[in-house]
């Protein structure tokens, strides 16, 4: 199947990353997308963890945000705030932590509190929620979002959520014993930190793409592998598996039912 559009491209590369043995921790919106896509195609025995306090979730449409019932009701059990936070994620048991952002610079330091200045913002937007912590704690993190100049910036307005600081070793100096980010997927690219600088580098475009297109939605100036590939297209069951959850989400929060 040739026919997709740039979000089903980069929902599908983002399901890719993960496996059955992860313990994955779930940011909400695409992220969540990418993490029931492969749940239920590649990965049927991932351990999904939302904020709430849900272990082990099957959503069967996604949810609105962590509060919403069909995580709790589909979950092995569900554990309060606290134990979620203290035990489960800063005990170190989660292998992948999952989030989107507002807006991300090239060394993965996320921002999704303000844009503009803190005081008299342009937008205020939800806030750090639980990221500051799954960023510091979870053993590696995957971050999904849309490529554009206002969203992908040289400088964050805010930093909400730390990724590698300021490059290099910066994680390392602050005593922070986790890998950070170590994927980067977009609706035109993959990207992957330098091993050196941490800086993000694009590893694959995605069909179609070319790196001027990259360039021109990116606030700093790209680097590219030398080895670049072309990220393989989705296939009749990715398709078919993030059309149908997207079409029972849909019909769920309109008022109808999910099945």
């Amino acid at each position: 199947m040739s026919d997709f559009t740039p979000t089903e491209m980069m929902t599908i590369a983002a399901s890719r990353a993960l496996s059955s043995k992860d313990v994955c921790f779930v940011g909400i919106g695409a992220p969540s997308a990418a993490c029931n896509v492969a749940r239920l195609t590649h990965a049927p025995d991932i351990t999904l963890i939302y904020e709430s306090g849900t272990i082990g979730t099957a959503p069967d449409v996604l949810p609105l945000s962590i509060g919403d019932g069909e995580l709790c009701e589909t979950a092995v059990t569900t554990v309060a705030v606290p134990e979620m936070f203290r035990y489960w994620l800063q005990g170190g048991k989660i292998t992948v932590g999952f989030l989107g952002a507002a807006q991300i610079d090239k060394f993965g330091n996320i921002n999704t509190t303000v844009i503009g200045d803190y005081d008299h913002p342009k937008v205020r937007l939800p806030g750090g929620g639980g990221a500051p912590e799954i960023a510091t704690s979870c053993g590696e993190i995957y971050i999904t979002l849309k490529q554009a100049t206002r969203s992908m910036v040289e400088k964050i307005d805010f930093f909400t959520s730390f990724g590698h600081g300021e490059g290099g070793v910066h994680r390392e100096r602050l005593g922070i014993k986790t890998k950070g980010p170590t994927l980067l997927i977009t609706d035109l690219a993959v990207w992957k930190p330098d091993p050196v600088t941490k800086e993000f580098t694009v590893i694959s475009l995605h069909e179609g793409v070319t790196r001027e297109m990259v360039q021109e939605t990116c606030g700093w100036t790209v680097k590219f592998a030398d080895n670049l590939e072309v990220t393989p297209a989705p296939s009749a069951i990715e398709l078919s598996t993030l059309r149908d959850l997207n079409e029972r989400t849909k019909r769920a929060h309109a008022g109808g039912k999910a099945a």
